[in-house]
């Protein structure tokens, strides 16, 4: 029953990985590795994200693979998400929308041995996707000079996370990833007059290892509040990726072409939170996470012409979020009274440089609701983000998400009558 379970959840896992990249039209997405995508599932989504202190049986929580530990044994829990957004950019009086669909993740986890809980995966990490082309009038002889920039790609990953509980309040967890995909960018300049047109083509692919650990302390504080801290760290390390960048002369298809030898990535990263659990009806967590981002160099073209690896380009993430989640009556018959009612807050700021000047900060909100339905609970969850900065592009994404999470009881015994 046990490997045929496995099978089929990695059967499901691979299946999606094609889809599984979130969709961005963000112009911010051309910097480091790209648009860093939500990590949380259906139930955070609601409460902005929040989870490295959220520790129950009836959900899948990656953001802390401590908390698989909490799966409840009869069950197996499956959780798949999509989401749909609308983006808005402004600069100055110029405002154009876009809209993007994608598939978000799908995980699922049960209990393989006892306070021994796994999960298995596949989610998001980063995403590219940005098409857009500036003009400028140099001169009646010159003409003007048109800039076109382009990128596609992202990054993804399949994991198999574990966790146990150690003691009856420490759990400690793993998620073991495979991370990969390929990123492709394009700088392409053309005249109106005689000056030749170039292009800048960047292209790497990443083909390597993600390593997360997590561990969780969960104390009852009286009969009706229990207390619950999470933390995890994320291992930096080289992609082993070898980027490339072709400086083509359109005109006669001259091409010069650098690579750089491991020249990506992953930054250290460190979270903290905290929740507060009063009689299983009001849920409130705060969670805080670094991403050392700055500590790492990065390639790019140099003022003398070569592509090679500098410091400076990328910056530390820091982000702090909030969230709340509210049953009226979690054992009610009214279904009304069941429902959970969710809000969050966040504030993060952006992990690189744009000539010099940091990015965007990005503001965000979310609200959202689930409903159960039998054994299961589909989660529908609306957030907000405004991400500005002075004499930059300034993005507001309205963005729904949907999750279904099926709890499926597997390994209960049947009983005849």
């Amino acid at each position: 029953m046990n490997k045929k379970l496995l099978c089929g959840i990695l059967a499901l896992s691979f299946s999606t990985a094609v889809l599984a990249q979130s969709g961005t039209n963000s112009p911010y997405s051309q910097y480091g590795l790209g648009a860093l995508s939500e990590q949380s599932q259906g139930f955070s989504r609601g409460m902005n994200g929040v989870g490295l202190a959220l520790r129950r049986g009836d959900i899948v929580n990656t953001l802390n693979p401590a908390s698989y530990s909490a799966v409840d044994s009869l069950t197996m829990i499956f959780d798949v998400g999509v989401s749909g957004q609308l983006t808005n950019f402004k600069e100055g009086k110029g405002r154009v929308n876009a809209r993007n669909a994608a598939f978000e993740y799908a995980v699922g986890s049960f209990r393989l041995l006892p306070n021994v809980g796994m999960t298995v995966g596949i989610l998001p990490f980063t995403s590219v996707g940005y098409n857009y082309s500036k003009t400028t009038f140099l001169d009646h002889t010159n003409g003007s000079l048109t800039e076109t920039y382009a990128g596609e790609g992202g990054l993804r990953q399949v994991f198999l996370g574990a966790g146990w509980r150690v003691l009856k309040p420490l759990s400690v967890g793993v998620n073991v990833g495979y991370l990969w995909g390929d990123i492709d960018r394009s700088v392409t300049t053309s005249s109106t007059t005689y000056i030749n047109s170039l292009a800048r083509q960047y292209a790497f692919s990443v083909s390597s290892y993600k390593l997360d650990f997590g561990v969780q302390w969960q104390q009852k504080v009286d009969r009706h509040n229990v207390l619950t801290l999470g933390a995890t760290v994320g291992i930096g390390h080289k992609l082993g990726s070898d980027p490339v960048c072709q400086i083509v002369n359109v005109s006669n298809a001259d091409t010069t072409k650098f690579q750089i030898s491991n020249g990506l990535s992953l930054p250290m990263t460190y979270a903290v939170g905290a929740s507060w659990n009063h009689r299983d009806k009001l849920l409130v967590e705060a969670d805080f996470s670094l991403q050392q981002w700055g500590k790492l160099d990065f390639p790019d073209i140099s003022s003398a012409g070569g592509y090679v690896m500098q410091s400076g380009l990328l910056k530390d993430l820091y982000q702090v979020k909030a969230g709340v989640d509210y049953v009226p009556l979690p054992m009610g018959r009214n279904l009304l009274t069941r429902v959970h009612y969710r809000f969050g807050l966040g504030y993060a700021t952006p992990y690189y440089n744009i000539n010099g000047i940091s990015g965007p900060k990005e503001f965000s909100m979310s609200a959202g609701f689930g409903i159960p339905i039998s054994r299961s609970m589909l989660n529908v969850g609306a957030q907000w983000v405004h991400a500005s900065a002075k004499d930059m592009i300034t993005e507001n994404t309205f963005r729904i998400n949907l999750g279904l999470t099926f709890n499926e009881g597997w390994f209960a015994k049947w009983k005849i009558e």
